[in-house]
Formats: C-alpha cells, structure tokens, sequence
C-alpha cells in the first residue's frame, strides 16, 4: 500500500517511525511546510520523494491514502482534499477545530469505498484498551474518570522543542482526547458538560488554564485539569475510578489504585499507540469496512467540545 504523510513536525515523525514496523506499507511521499526540514526527515526515513504541497503528493503514482500531521487549522480542509482525490485519508486530532468543519468531515467521509478515520490515539493505547475491554466485559463499570493534562508551554515550541508554526489549543486539541476516550469508555455523549477557562496569554493569545466537568446518563462524571502553564511532570494522566477497582494510566503503564503495576504487553501487537492507529487505518482499507475512531464516530467529542466552548462565554 502506498501512502502519504503530510507533516515534517514531531507527529509526522512518529507515524513515519510507526509505519516503518506495519509491512506491506510504503510512504512514497512526504508533503512539509518547509522545504529545508521536509527534504531533511525524507532524507534521513529514506523517503523517495518530498513537496511542500499537499496535492502533488497524492498525485504521486499509486497513492492510495493520506496521514495528515499538520497544523490543526489544515486538518479540515486537507482531510476534503485527500477525500475529493480519492484517498483514504486519516487526520491527526483534533480533526478540525469547529463543529461546522468536524460535521463538514462527516458529510464528506460518505464518499463510498473510502476510509475516514480521526487519530484519536487513546482509542488504541494499551493501557486504555485493557479498561475498555473489561468494561465491554461487564466486569467494571465507570464511576469517574479524573484526568490532568499538564504542560509548561509558554511558548511555540512543538513536542520536539523546536518552534511551532501554528497556536495549539487547550480544548480543542488536548481536552478533545478526553472528551472522546470519556465518551467511548462510557459508551455515551455528556448529558452535561461545562468549563472555565483561565487568563489568556498576552501573545499566544489562548486559556493556559482550564477545568472541564462531564456527567453521563449512567451518572458517570469526568474531571478534567489542563494547564500549559505547569512547570513539573508533563503529559496527560488518567485515573478510572471504577466500582470493582482503580486504575492510573500514564501513557502506555496502567498500575492500579496502590500503585501495582498491570501488564498490558499482551493487549495489543505493539505498545505504540501511534502505530496501532495506524494498523487499524490501513486494516480498515484492506477490509473495506469502518474504522475504530472514523468521522462518524469521533463527531459527538466535537459537539461536547462545542458545548464547552460555549459554556465558556
């Protein structure tokens, strides 16, 4: 299968690095923002050809999907793109940052043959697959799920520390991980959801601080922090609080309430939760069949996000 990875940045990387252990899938070009650093990682992953233009990278001979690692004010517009080219296509979340442009998606995903699906990666980390499988089971139910989502990024700077071309956005991109994975563990939309937001940075321009509330009809509530502003541990941790158990998970580890380390090795073919979105994109191509975290599946985290955003007023 030959494809395409739009996004020379830090999570263009990581799906070049992920693809690189699926067989049977070949990037065969790599569309950047900047010509230096595109040409650059195409030259170190050993990828035959680079552009700084997204269309004359699906233009190359056999394309038959996209990954797009971009600027989230592209994802909406690209993702139409790569669908009116005819092209599987999946989009780094957040998918777009607005419901008139996430349901735009939705409506364009209907394309017959064509896979759309949303990289919505706590879908496929183990740690979260190992809750949602004994969920599915009947063996836990949800009371509540309290996340942290902790950064210190005053500055454009990306996940590699070099600076960033766009401004990230602490709800529709990192809170839009926990609205869905709350949404997709409970089986159920928010019947309430509600936030506050912090003071706006003088440049940036955007909340460095927010907390986010969710209840769903089960009664199950989320409690969501996130801060750019946090000068100590980073990254996002999530604790399930459940009727028969607690669990903390902090990217791939998952220990329970006193700190017992769980194997989850055996959940999935990889611990790399980048990599198993990516094998569940291209398995979905091979099957013809929807994925887990398509358009049409993601869309309700985007009406939540709309809600909250709202509430912010």
């Amino acid at each position: 299968m030959k494809v395409v990875v739009a996004g020379q940045g830090a999570f263009g990387v990581k799906h070049i690095e992920a693809i690189a252990q699926i067989p049977g899938v070949e990037i065969v070009s790599l569309a950047g923002g900047s010509p230096d650093s595109t040409r650059a990682v195409a030259e170190k992953h050993g990828i035959p050809h680079w552009t700084t233009t997204l269309a004359e990278a699906l233009a190359q001979p056999g394309v038959q999907a996209a990954i797009l690692a971009t600027p989230t004010q592209m994802h909406a517009a690209q993702a139409i793109e790569c669908l009116e080219a005819g092209k599987h296509v999946q989009v780094e979340i957040p998918m777009a940052d607005s419901l008139a442009d996430a349901q735009r998606l939705v409506d364009a995903a209907r394309r017959p043959g064509l896979v759309a699906m949303a990289g919505h990666t706590r879908r496929f980390n183990p740690s979260h697959q190992w809750i949602h499988n004994r969920i599915a089971a009947g063996e836990l139910t949800l009371q509540q799920m309290d996340v942290q989502t902790y950064f210190f990024r005053r500055t454009n700077i990306n996940a590699l520390g070099r600076p960033r071309s766009w401004t990230d956005h602490l709800l529709w991109h990192h809170a839009c991980h926990t609205v869905d994975l709350f949404q997709y563990q409970t089986g159920q939309t928010a019947e309430v959801a509600r936030a506050i937001q912090g003071p706006a940075h003088p440049d940036l321009g955007i909340a460095m601080d927010m907390s986010i509330q969710m209840k769903v009809a089960s009664g199950a509530i989320c409690t969501l922090s996130l801060s750019f502003n946090n000068d100590g541990p980073l990254g996002t941790f999530f604790r399930y609080i459940c009727d028969n158990g607690t669990y903390i998970a902090r990217y791939d580890d998952l220990v329970d309430g006193q700190e017992t380390p769980i194997d989850v090795s055996k959940v999935d073919v990889s611990m790399n939760g980048i990599e198993l979105q990516d094998r569940e994109f291209f398995a979905a191509i091979r099957e013809g069949r929807e994925p887990n975290g398509s358009f049409a599946q993601v869309l309700p985290a985007y009406q939540t996000l709309d809600r909250l955003e709202k509430s912010l007023l």
